[in-house]
C-alpha cells in the first residue's frame, strides 16, 4: 500500500500535464493583454479620425 502510494506521488511529481496547461493559460492571458492594448490605442486614434471627417462633412456646403 505505502509502496503504492509513494509511485502515485513519484508520477504526480513528474507529470507536466498541469504545467503545459497553465503555460498555454499565460499565453492566453498574454496574447489577450496584448490585443486589448492595441484595441484601447487603434480606438481612441479611429475615434479622432471619424470625429475629424465627420466635422469637415458638415462644415461643407450641403453637408
Amino acid at each position: 500500500m505505502l509502496l503504492q502510494l509513494w509511485a502515485k506521488k513519484e508520477a504526480f511529481i513528474r507529470s507536466e500535464e498541469g504545467a503545459t496547461a497553465i503555460e498555454y493559460g499565460l499565453i492566453a492571458a498574454g496574447i489577450a493583454v496584448a490585443i486589448s492594448v492595441v484595441v484601447f490605442t487603434v480606438g481612441t486614434d479611429l475615434l479622432g479620425l471619424f470625429t475629424s471627417v465627420d466635422t469637415k462633412l458638415q462644415q461643407t456646403p450641403g453637408g
